[in-house]
């Protein structure tokens, strides 16, 4: 068998097992993080300091009975759930994780090291995400509960708002790197650059987009409607919104494909703006995963401090602040980058 396509193989299956093992990690880290900010113990019974908590919330939803309400629509009810995981797993194939290798000389040539090398591969994150929005409208119409439904329609209204800006903020990434591969963007931001001739810095994007990157950041919080954009399954006003109706296996689909979106939106941010795998001794996956698990961190940390914005502040602040300066950075780097 060609050595190239076992390698393929391979990465496509550590990928997955990769994103999978994150949203138990993410699990257990969140209610640690939280429990120290807030000053309360987090999870310590099941296992040495509670490590084993993730292990029994997964037997806990396995064992659960499976309810559906009666007015629900069977079909769209089964397949709400599978379409946001698939989107928010697909959606990592694309993010190169490490430097390119020949798996210790077993290959003539190296590969990247991601599951699939995409020559728009900007553009396929984005438009896969953005599927995962029909599984939340669609669990909120067939789940026919009132609940659910509000839920659904916020978090359609709020993807709309918040992409627009995600996407303008990453136009200066990719006016710097001229590309939409993301391996090309990594290798765009290797090496080191010396600030006013004295101070090495890495040549991360984020030193020349921090705009760029703080706008990406919160549109990420809110494309995973994770606090304080929340309100797509705000619990003091809608229960558990779009996936109220949702028990066990179901449950546990939609609760994966959100702290899978937030390792993706981690990832890309790394790739975009912290150039990726690179470190201080050379590209490793060890940088990746570092940087990776500091921007989740932030998120839980968001989660722990801020309150909920209101509906209104939500769409204002998403059309009226984010949206004019994702705008404003886009052309000052074109114009910048031309001049230059």
């Amino acid at each position: 068998m060609d050595p190239f396509l076992i390698a393929q193989l391979l990465l496509i299956g550590f990928t997955f097992t990769m994103v999978l093992s994150s949203a138990a990690i993410n699990v257990l880290m969140e209610r640690k993080v939280a429990g120290f900010i807030q000053q309360r113990y987090g999870p310590y019974r099941v296992g040495p300091w509670g490590t084993l908590q993730p292990v029994a919330d997964i037997l806990k939803l396995l064992l659960k009975e499976e309810l559906r309400p009666r007015g629900a629509d069977a079909f769209l009810f089964t397949l709400a759930p599978i379409i946001s995981a698939t989107a928010a797993f697909s959606a990592f194939a694309v993010v190169p994780w490490g430097p390119a290798s020949t798996f210790f000389g077993l290959l003539p040539e190296p590969i990247q090291m991601q599951a699939a090398d995409v020559n728009v591969a900007v553009l396929v994150v984005f438009a896969v995400t953005s599927m995962g929005v029909y599984g939340i409208v669609l669990a909120g119409w067939s789940s026919n509960s009132k609940y659910s439904l509000f839920g659904a329609l916020r978090s359609s209204a709020q993807m709309i708002s918040y992409e627009l800006s995600m996407g303008l903020a990453v136009v200066g990434v990719l006016i710097l790197s001229s590309s939409l591969r993301l391996s090309e963007i990594v290798l765009a931001q290797t090496g080191v650059s010396w600030w006013l001739g004295i101070i090495p810095l890495p040549k991360w994007f984020i030193f020349g987009q921090p705009l760029g990157f703080i706008i990406f950041f919160v549109c990420a919080l809110a494309e995973t409607n994770r606090a304080p954009f929340d309100l797509p399954e705000a619990e003091t006003e809608l229960v558990a919104g779009f996936h109220s109706e949702y028990s066990s296996m179901k449950f546990a689909m939609f609760f994966m494909a959100e702290y899978a979106n937030m390792a993706t939106a981690s990832a890309m941010a790394t790739t975009l703006f912290l150039g990726g795998p690179s470190g201080p001794f050379g590209p490793s996956p060890v940088w990746f995963v570092g940087k990776v698990f500091l921007l989740l961190f932030i998120f839980i940390w968001f989660r722990a401090s801020l309150p909920r914005f209101r509906y209104d502040q939500l769409m204002t602040f998403g059309w009226k602040r984010l949206l004019p300066l994702a705008l404003v950075n886009a052309v000052a780097t074109a114009i910048l980058v031309a001049v230059l």
